[in-house]
Parts: structure tokens; sequence; C-alpha cells
């Protein structure tokens, strides 16, 4: 049975990944605790001090405590489709 998943996020630059996650299952509502994301890319500087920015893909550090696990693929799924990949280096 296919379920209907939307994905509500507000995170953005400088702080991509510490926005509000709002996951909707056929009309049903979670809320994801904050910072529950984690980027799959990253930030670094090379030898000339210049900053280099990788795009990763998502993943959930923190899910709902009653968050079904029958769910989780296709959430984190549905995220990657949704959310912009990437880590902004807001937090360096």
């Amino acid at each position: 049975m296919e379920h209907n998943i939307t994905i509500s996020y507000d995170g953005s630059y400088p702080n991509l990944c510490s926005g509000t996650l709002i996951v909707y299952i056929d009309n049903k509502e979670w809320r994801f605790p904050s910072y529950c994301l984690e980027s799959g890319g990253g930030v670094w500087f090379d030898d000339n001090k210049d900053e280099h920015v990788e795009h990763g893909r998502w993943t959930v550090s923190d899910w709902p405590d009653d968050f079904p696990d029958e769910y989780k693929k296709a959430v984190t799924n549905e995220i990657n489709c949704n959310i912009k990949h990437g880590c902004c280096g807001g937090c360096i």
C-alpha cells in the first residue's frame, strides 16, 4: 500500500540543518525534534584558506518517539527529494 508523504521544512542558509521539519503521512502530522537532520556534506579549507562546501544526502538523527519504523526509509527518501542537499557551512 502506497502512502502519501509530504515534507515541510524551513531550514535555510546559514543554518540549513536547523529548520523545523514536519512530515505528513496520509494527512497525519509528525513534528520532528529540533536539529534532527544531519547533512552528508561538509565544509573544509584548502592550503590557501579557500572554503569548499560539499553536498550530500540527509540522514535523520532524531525521530519523533512514536514514529513508525515502517515509514522511516520512505520519509528519508522524501526528505532527500525535497530538501536541498548540502552543508551550508553555517556551523563553522
